[in-house]
Parts: C-alpha cells; sequence; structure tokens
C-alpha cells in the first residue's frame, strides 16, 4: 500500500481545526518529519492480519440465501441458512437465529443499514462459536433495525417488521426480527442485543422473553456496537428455561473482549430454576409506572397484579422507591449519543484505547459505506450526530464524562434496593406496541416512534443489572411484559423469580 505524503494546506486546515498555531514554515518542518511516522503506518500496512483462531470458521460452510417474500410475510427475516458442525450438546436440536448485527462468517452482515450493505463478515462472534460447539443450528440472520438505533421496527433499509400479534403494530426494536422469529416459532431462541432495550422491548411486545444479561457476563467479540459502556447481547425464547439454558452456553469470558470481567463465569442457569422463590423479596419500583405522557393503564394494572401473583409461589412482596429511576433515560442520552458519536461514528465501529479483537474487514467496509451512503443514515443517527457535535461546540469537553459519573450515582440507588431486595419489578415499556408510521408520516412522528418506549429499559443498559422480560398478561390483543431487575452477576436470581412466575402464570 503506498502512502500519500499530505500537502501544505491539507496540513495547515489540520493544524488549524486543532487550533496548533502553526505557520506556513512550521508546516513544512512538520511535513519533512511525517515522513518516518508515515512508513510505520504503511509496514503495518503491509503485515498480515492476526484473527484468533477460535473465531475462525470451518471452511466450505453454506452461505444460504435471502428470503422469499413467501417465506417472510413480517419481513423478520435478513438470510436464511444452515450451519451445524456438532449433532450433541445442550443446544441439540434447537434452531438458533442471530441479529443482523453479529458476524457469522460467510453470511451477508446488514445491521439494518444500506451503510453496509454487501458485506461479508471474515469472522465468527464468539457467541457464534459456542451455539455452534453446544450443538445449536443456526438457522439464520434477523433483521434488526438501522445500526441498532430504535426500540421500534420500522427504520431497517429492508423494511418494517412487523408484531405477529397485529401486523400494523411494531415488533419492537431492536432486535426486532429475533422476537418475531421466536414468537411464530420459526427459530427456538435467538441472540439479541441491547444498548438501551433491545432485547426487553422486542421481547415485550412480541410476547416472548428476553434477558439483558449482566454487563460483561456474554462476550461482545464480533458484534457490531454502539457504545462500550452499554453494549450487552443475550437470549431471546418462548421460555425462561431456553433462555437460561442459551445463556448457560454463551455466557463467560472469551479474552477477547474489553467489556467482560474474569469474575463474571457462567453458571448452571437451568438447574437454579428448580430452587423456587420462597422467601425472596420483590419490590415493586414506584418510578417505572405512571410515566406522564408514556404509560397506559393497562400495563401498568397487569405488570402490579403479575408481580403480586409472586406471592403464590412464597415471595414477599412490597413497593419500593428510587427517584433516580426518573432520570436514567436522560443521563442514557447523552452517553448514548456522545458514545455512539466516539465510537459508531467516528469511530467505525471499533474505537480505540481497548485491548481484543479488532474486526478490521467491519471497519473498512463500514468506512467505505460511511463515505459514500452516509446520507442513508437514518434520522435517528442523524439526530445522534447533529445534537453531540452540537453540544460539544458549546460545551467544552461536552457532558459525557459527567454522565457517566452519575451512572455511579445511579447504580448505587439501585444497589441499596437491592441490598434488601432481591430484584425489582416494573413495566419492560409503559406501554403495548405502537402502530407502525405510515408512509405519510413526519420526521418528528418517525423519531417520537423510534425511541418513546425506552424509559424503563434503557437505565439498567448504563448500570449493567440484568434484566429480564416475561409475558405477563395481553390486552386489546397486544402483550404485556413484565421486567424483572436483580443484583450484578445474579442473572440466576432474576432466571428464577422469571421462571416462578412462569408457573404461577401456567
Amino acid at each position: 500500500m503506498n502512502w500519500d505524503m499530505p500537502s501544505s494546506s491539507e496540513l495547515l486546515d489540520i493544524a488549524e481545526r486543532y487550533r496548533l498555531g502553526l505557520s506556513p514554515q512550521d508546516v513544512e518542518e512538520f511535513r519533512w518529519l511525517l515522513g518516518a511516522s508515515l512508513y510505520s503506518y504503511q509496514r503495518v500496512a503491509e503485515l498480515p492480519d492476526e484473527v484468533p483462531a477460535e473465531l475462525r470458521a470451518e471452511p466450505d460452510r453454506p452461505a444460504g440465501r435471502a428470503p422469499t417474500p413467501e417465506e417472510n410475510p413480517l419481513g423478520a427475516w435478513y438470510w436464511r441458512t444452515s450451519i451445524r458442525t456438532r449433532h450433541e450438546g445442550k443446544l441439540a436440536g434447537k434452531k438458533v437465529v442471530l441479529k443482523d448485527n453479529i458476524s457469522l462468517a460467510g453470511v451477508p452482515m446488514m445491521n439494518g443499514t444500506a451503510v453496509l450493505e454487501g458485506y461479508v463478515p471474515q469472522t465468527d462472534a464468539t457467541v457464534v462459536r459456542r451455539i455452534l460447539d453446544a450443538g445449536g443450528e443456526i438457522i439464520g440472520k434477523a433483521v434488526c433495525e438501522h445500526l441498532c438505533f430504535s426500540g421500534s421496527s420500522f427504520t431497517s433499509d429492508t423494511g418494517p417488521v412487523r408484531n405477529p400479534h397485529n401486523p400494523e403494530r411494531a415488533a419492537g426494536g431492536s432486535s426486532s426480527g429475533c422476537a418475531v422469529l421466536v414468537a411464530t416459532g420459526e427459530a427456538d431462541m435467538a441472540v439479541g442485543g441491547d444498548q438501551g432495550g433491545s432485547i426487553r422491548i422486542p421481547s415485550s411486545w412480541c410476547g416472548v422473553t428476553g434477558l439483558k444479561p449482566t454487563y460483561g457476563l456474554v462476550p461482545y467479540t464480533g458484534i457490531f456496537p454502539i457504545e462500550q459502556t452499554l453494549d450487552h447481547t443475550g437470549p431471546i425464547a418462548r421460555t425462561v428455561r431456553d433462555v437460561a439454558l442459551l445463556l448457560e452456553v454463551i455466557a463467560g469470558p472469551d479474552g477477547f473482549d474489553p467489556r467482560q470481567s474474569d469474575a463474571l463465569q457462567a453458571k448452571a442457569y437451568t438447574a437454579a430454576l428448580e430452587q423456587g422463590i420462597r422467601g425472596l423479596r420483590v419490590g415493586i419500583l414506584r418510578e417505572g409506572f405512571a410515566w406522564e405522557g408514556r404509560s397506559e393503564a393497562d400495563v401498568d394494572e397487569a405488570v402490579r397484579t403479575a408481580a403480586h401473583q409472586l406471592a403464590r409461589a412464597g415471595a414477599v412482596v412490597e413497593d419500593v422507591s428510587v427517584p433516580l429511576h426518573r432520570d436514567g433515560v436522560h443521563i442514557w442520552n447523552v452517553i448514548g449519543s456522545e458514545g455512539t458519536l466516539d465510537r459508531m461514528i467516528d469511530g467505525l465501529g471499533l474505537g480505540t484505547g481497548w485491548k481484543g479483537y479488532y474486526p478490521t474487514d467491519l471497519a473498512l467496509a463500514y468506512a467505505e459505506g460511511l463515505k459514500t451512503r452516509a446520507n442513508r443514515l437514518t434520522d435517528t443517527v442523524k439526530l445522534v450526530i447533529l445534537g453531540a457535535v452540537a453540544v460539544r461546540q458549546q460545551v467544552p469537553g461536552g457532558l459525557y464524562g459527567k454522565a457517566q459519573n452519575l451512572v455511579r450515582a445511579l447504580t448505587a440507588a439501585y444497589d441499596e434496593v437491592l441490598s434488601r431486595y432481591d430484584v425489582l419489578v416494573l413495566p419492560t415499556t409503559p406501554m403495548k406496541a405502537t402502530p407502525l408510521p405510515g408512509p405519510g408520516a413526519s420526521r418528528p412522528e418517525r423519531v417520537m416512534r423510534a425511541l418513546e418506549m425506552i424509559n424503563n429499559t434503557a437505565p439498567f443498559d448504563l448500570t449493567g443489572h440484568p434484566a429480564i422480560s416475561v409475558p405477563c398478561g395481553v390486552s386489546e390483543g397486544l402483550p404485556v411484559g413484565m421486567m424483572l431487575v436483580g443484583r450484578r452477576g445474579e442473572d440466576d436470581v432474576v432466571l428464577r423469580v422469571a421462571h416462578a412466575y412462569e408457573q404461577v402464570r401456567g
């Protein structure tokens, strides 16, 4: 690869942008000095990339095909395939679908956006390798929202994903296709992603069960990120038992993901389900209900009724309060905006400053897409870019650091209540599945519809507490989801309570 020496005018522009105070003569001297630095870049470019053996796919893997319209009435499939390397293991006989931000070597990955269309990963995500090693069959990729930045299901450039209970309603996002394919029985399990509620929201609106694990429990290696401190990946299934089973397989450190800690090891989650919940304490989080302009009374009522049913399984159920919960979504907005700008846009999905595996083929494809098709970015992503840059121009350093500092206070507030209660209960979303915007919908309506449901889910992406959505009722023909939140690292307890409710519900 040949590197072009930047011109003097290009260097003057850079110096002016960073207020370096360089004269034209200064620039000429720096231009001469750049020669040695650029040779280092050239030499690194010439060296072969280092791809971990654990992420390399077996040869001759079937690529699969795009779904036909007849196979895809709800718009949930992005790609269909059949990949299985073993016939025994914990997932033998299970059909698993992947959110289309997860790398599956040899199979196209679009991440919901035309910016990345045509990209085919060269490696597997860690979760892919673990599923295949456990005997699972990966049957394809599910549509996800545009760069995963929507809680509704109309932003993907492949078209809207429709709710299986009412096709005029949203399926929830951003793991929209995953929840639909599980709900319709086309897949037994799915692996979704969650930065603001993207596993739990579609699980709630489609009437399935989805777990956002403790932050760092499941490796994010090989999955397109949004913001490193928010990124979670986890299981979706029709039953709590299948969610626990898939978590058993995909959890635990892989040595490549900076989000992970060796202290977080996988547990026997399915065995924990049998322990019951007699004597456990359940706190109904008051601030998760009655959001002005958001909450629907039937949702609040269904979740409170479901929470009190846990007493039939032996739990103690009481109301609790965490006032700062109401500000969680505002803290999330700042981190989700500025962090996304740094990592997903300027950092091309990679960023810098962390040790682990960098999928450079993805960064190259994404960089080319942004160079030629950035105008195709969805309104929610454009809003993030405009807002984050505008704030940074007015507030030196932005407010990202302050927001991250406030996360400690929010975490401590939840932890204080969770020192007295084993889980917290609140509605997964304040409302049931909302209507899909029509073709004539205004930009403000579309942006509102994309982000209006995250008030209760987003705070726990900030704090990293495990949170699961379980179906707890149906109103007006649409599912209602109840969210259970536990102590960090105690995903087994959250699953126990969810399973106990499932048994009481019948």
